[in-house]
């Protein structure tokens, strides 16, 4: 791979770092700013506020699926990824500042999901441009290994949001973190976000885009990627038993160890940063991997893995009594994860032209996370307050199953050449060309 393709994913994922990094230090730190805009009581319902707060940011995200989905069909990948992070950063600052319960009541709420909506519009655009600009910034031989680095950085943001916690939980007292301590982070953000931005600025345009001749009217319309309208519902299922999963053992994995296994706070947040440095560094080998046996392998492995393995993990973890069992079970976890992480994105790309490519990513990605990963911390939650958290398990293994169908029937996409995949009818192997 040459040095400008490693510029192109350079810049690529350090923006997307920052994306999420703001867009998980919500929830990593909700159990220290819960209490702070929502009238003091049961500690699960101002975690289900946040969380419902957290669940709205993502139902949002097919709005800026669209949106800027558009942009980076119409005007450029490189328009695309600058917009995003641009949104991204007004987010940060309004979380910072935000009022709380104390001091405008229900206005620092309303603060809050105003902040968590930008974020989501932000998210929408960001996994879409950022999965089509590596995909297509990379040697056709490597987009595996490329695109993983997707999630890598999307990671990255987590493991420095996780690190940053723990210096906080190491150096100020759990009052100061209740108090003030948990706006450092969305400064941070902030800050990071405007770096970002003057990168993002002087970024290169991939190829593929500049050499595509297909410009018409319907360029990124929703005229356009109805004539995919099988690869869009594609993308959609099988999506929907990897986000699950990911959010899973990820996002809620922190809260989960702590509020139902019973870990301390510092306990369960080591655990899911080391869990996470580890799972980092497994994405481009698998990538690399995909590059070589081909996507479907890597995505059964993962869905037969979460179908089976998700039950007796949970129910495990809910009893692991330290670190290193919990960190044992994460890391299992998580191994299985990856076989849908580290291909996903490219594989979605490869579905599609160069002419609707972020658009078809963009928004059936973002409906899939709407109605599945945005929510998977909410309907952990409800299961525990209903008293049956253990339903929640069997539900991460049902969307896992669903998307074993999808897997085990879909073609493979490997060897698809992204500048010949052709504008057809939607009609799944009549609208993909092989490269020759």
């Amino acid at each position: 791979m040459g040095r400008q393709h490693w510029k192109k994913i350079w810049v690529g994922s350090a923006g997307n770092m920052v994306e999420w990094f703001d867009w998980f230090v919500y929830a990593s730190f909700a159990t220290y700013f819960a209490g702070a805009f929502f009238p003091s009581g049961n500690p699960t319902a101002q975690l289900m506020n946040t969380a419902g707060i957290f669940a709205v940011g993502f139902f949002m995200r097919p709005v800026g699926g669209w949106l800027l989905g558009r942009v980076g069909d119409r005007k450029g990948r490189k328009a695309a990824l600058t917009l995003t992070v641009t949104l991204m950063s007004a987010s940060a600052v309004l979380i910072a500042v935000a009022p709380t319960y104390a001091v405008a009541g229900y206005g620092g709420a309303l603060v809050l999901l105003v902040a968590r909506l930008l974020q989501g519009l932000s998210v929408g655009g960001e996994y879409a441009a950022s999965a089509t600009y590596l995909t297509e910034a990379s040697d056709p031989r490597g987009r595996g290994f490329a695109s993983s680095f997707q999630y890598v950085s999307m990671t990255a943001g987590q493991i420095v949001g996780l690190g940053l916690q723990i210096i906080l939980q190491r150096t100020m007292s759990d009052d100061a973190l209740h108090s003030y301590g948990w706006r450092i982070p969305f400064v941070v953000g902030a800050l990071g976000a405007a770096v970002i931005f003057y990168l993002r600025r002087n970024m290169l345009e991939t190829e593929v885009y500049e050499e595509d001749t297909s410009h018409s009217e319907e360029r990124g319309t929703l005229r356009a990627l109805w004539q995919h309208r099988r690869e869009a519902f594609l993308v959609i299922a099988l999506t929907m038993g990897g986000t699950v999963a990911y959010y899973t053992y990820t996002t809620y994995l922190t809260k989960y160890l702590s509020n139902s296994a019973g870990l301390p706070k510092e306990t369960a947040t080591l655990v899911s940063f080391t869990a996470l440095i580890v799972f980092a560094c497994l994405q481009p080998l698998a990538g690399r991997l995909s590059d070589r046996i081909g996507r479907r392998p890597l995505l059964i492995t993962f869905a037969v893995g979460s179908t089976l393995l998700t039950v007796p993990v949970m129910t495990l973890l809910k009893h692991a009594n330290g670190y290193w069992p919990a960190l044992g079970l994460a890391l299992l976890a998580l191994v299985v994860v990856t076989g849908y992480t580290s291909i996903n994105a490219c594989v979605k790309a490869e579905l599609f032209p160069t002419g609707v490519r972020a658009l078809g990513v963009a928004l059936p990605y973002a409906i899939a996370n709407a109605l599945f990963g945005g929510t998977a911390e909410y309907v952990a939650l409800w299961f525990k307050k209903a008293g049956a958290e253990s339903g929640f398990y069997w539900y991460v293994a049902g969307c896992a199953a669903v998307s074993l169908v999808v897997y085990v029937t879909m073609r493979e996409t490997k060897d698809l050449d992204l500048a010949r995949v052709k504008a057809g009818e939607g009609s799944g192997e009549s609208s993909l060309t092989t490269a020759s």
